[in-house]
């Protein structure tokens, strides 16, 4: 570990913070015998909610609780007035339920400090602040704040301080250590039958791909799944699931296009398997009723930020999402929002069901309820929005277009005859919206001009194919290229035809070309990965990319200071050599 001076948190912090004393983060007690009323405070968004109905009032209902829950904070100790007002909306919250049933928490999605120098670390002024000491030190005070007990798991920031730790392991203990967790993940019973289950990111340095992909690895979801056996739907359990991305088919589509581009839109993105394990899970186990996750900084105004359960498990796989409503939490500080929006979620519920709220920061913790989830048996459930979309002028978003079974964006034919073009009617343009199956049974699609790659079960995108500098204006065709290879049929591996050597059944070797129709001689062969994926999977680790940047500059230093050089002209000029490589650019956060 290498060496350095941790600023004292009271300097550190902005002046004039007023943190309560530190609450212990242990098991959540049981809530005491009640003789006051539980019933909801009365908000003006709520008072009329049909939670109502679902007899929270009741003293004698220990299923009884209420959730706070924190996007990416991303901390800035220079600038604290917004996380000390967003504080102040929540403390009348979580003391109403305090004093009225005890069943409270908060839960903090990750990403807790700012990814730039924070002027705190005069030895080192260039050390990113997310992921060091004095960061987990300053989350840790200001989560411990709210007088109730709190819960946190890592996001795709957490273990970034590669100046201070030089490997994930070391960067992880810290983290563990100051915010007092046993182990990444956690289970904490909050109220009767009901559990809260976090999962955390645990690998940066070491990413395969970009270091901003959120990866449970493999000894969490080992565990995941053992406690969803152990807790079935069928007991009465009811189960409620954090982490910083979402899974894998959980049909949220207010994203940002740089998390779809760079793969890093769901947990564990980069492995086709392990991203899809989630959703399985999620479909197997009817005792999740809630998952979830921040990491994209947009707002909680849109209905596509909250997703439903579809269809009942035995009708198929898609879009199946089990039980489990879905659910994107904003961020609390205004410099971090993508859309403007200052939100948190606020989760109440008992025995009949729950309610998702939204916490609005910048209309002084105004409680505004967002959808009611009524439970009919322990595996079934009735969803019901309470609002529309409430936009904003210059909303801008990547409102996702996720193919669907029959839609009108379909084009069949490219998985079975010998030559299909998707586009016949006219050439990309930002408007097309069209999607195809090839043979192998990999999803190809268009939207906002770029070509995009998705999920072959889940539909949900998985990465960019070609951007739209390569694709507008072109004509996309799917022909034969007379080769039989063995298809691997994603969502039934263990059934596979015994007579091919190895999995899935006899299938056409394809090419996907694009071409422009008015100067057709000029054409690009769409060449998949190693795996058989499309998705540019090229950006690199983010240890890689800084080493990369930190040459370039020696040769920028060595052409200025020893050849004499002029730095702005020398600049233009420098190339590096990466194989197929052309930018270190890249960033996904």
């Amino acid at each position: 570990m290498i060496s350095r001076t941790i600023l004292p948190l009271v300097a550190a912090a902005q002046s004039g913070s007023s943190f309560v004393p530190f609450v212990s983060r242990g098991r959540l007690n049981p809530a005491p015998p009640l003789s006051v009323s539980t019933s909801l405070p009365v908000d003006v968004d709520v008072s009329d909610a049909t939670f109502s109905s679902m007899d929270q009032s009741d003293p004698s209902d220990p299923s009884s609780f209420c959730l706070g829950i924190f996007g990416d904070l991303h901390i800035d100790p220079r600038n604290m007035q917004d996380y000390e007002s967003g504080r102040n909306d929540w403390l009348p919250i979580l003391n109403e339920a305090r004093s009225s049933h005890g069943n409270v928490a908060i839960v903090s999605l990750g990403d807790l400090g700012e990814s730039k120098n924070c002027d705190h670390n005069p030895i080192i002024p260039t050390e990113l602040y997310a992921g060091t000491t004095l960061c987990h030190e300053v989350a840790a005070e200001y989560l411990g704040s709210f007088g109730v007990p709190y819960e946190v798991i890592g996001g795709n920031h957490d273990l970034e301080g590669i100046d201070e730790f030089e490997t994930d392991e070391e960067n992880l203990e810290v983290f563990l250590k100051t915010h007092q967790k046993p182990t990444p993940q956690f289970v904490k019973q909050v109220a009767d039958k009901t559990l809260l289950v976090g999962l955390c990111s645990t690998i940066f340095r070491d990413a395969k791909y970009t270091s901003h992909e959120v990866i449970v690895d493999d000894e969490q979801i080992a565990w995941f799944e053992d406690l969803l056996i152990r807790h079935p739907a069928g007991d009465g359990w009811k189960i409620f699931v954090f982490s910083h991305a979402p899974p894998n088919g959980s049909g949220l589509r207010v994203l940002q296009e740089n998390h779809v581009v760079n793969g890093c839109c769901w947990l564990n993105h980069s492995d086709e398997a392990k991203c899809r394990k989630f959703i399985e899970l999620v479909r197997e186990h009817r005792s999740i009723k809630a998952w979830f996750s921040g990491h994209f900084h947009l707002g909680q105004d849109y209905q596509d930020s909250i997703t439903f359960p579809t269809i009942p498990c035995e009708e198929g796989p898609y879009p199946n999402r089990g039980s489990c409503v879905f659910a994107q939490t904003a961020v609390m500080r205004s410099g971090t929002s993508r859309d403007g929006r200052q939100q948190s979620r606020l989760v109440r519920g008992n025995s009949q069901g729950f309610q998702i709220c939204t916490v609005d920061h910048q209309e002084g913790g105004k409680v505004r309820l967002d959808a009611t989830v009524t439970y009919k048996d322990c595996g079934h459930e009735v969803g019901t929005y309470a609002h529309s979309d409430v936009s904003r002028g210059g909303d801008s978003y990547f409102k996702v277009y996720q193919p669907t079974e029959g839609d009108r964006g379909y084009i069949c034919g490219a998985e079975d005859e010998d030559l299909c073009t998707i586009n016949e009617a006219a050439p990309v343009d930002e408007d097309t919206r069209l999607w195809w199956r090839l043979s192998s049974g990999r999803v190809l699609g268009v939207i906002n001009g770029m070509l995009l790659e998705f999920d072959t079960s889940t539909l949900a995108p998985l990465g960019l194919v070609l951007p739209k500098e390569e694709l507008l204006g072109k004509t996309i065709i799917v022909t034969d290229s007379g080769v039989e290879e063995c298809i691997i049929d994603f969502d039934n591996i263990d059934e596979q035809p015994e007579e091919c050597d190895d999995e899935g059944f006899m299938e056409r070797e394809q090419a996907v070309v694009v071409y422009d129709a008015e100067d057709p001689k000029g054409m690009t062969v769409i060449q998949p990965n190693e795996d058989g994926s499309y998705w540019r999977k090229i950006v690199r680790n983010k240890i890689v990319r800084m080493k990369e940047k930190r040459r370039e500059q020696a040769a920028l230093k060595y052409a200025v200071e020893v050849l004499g050089l002029e730095e702005n002209s020398v600049k233009k000029e420098i190339v590096s050599t990466w194989g197929p490589y052309t930018s270190t650019r890249g960033n996904a956060l």
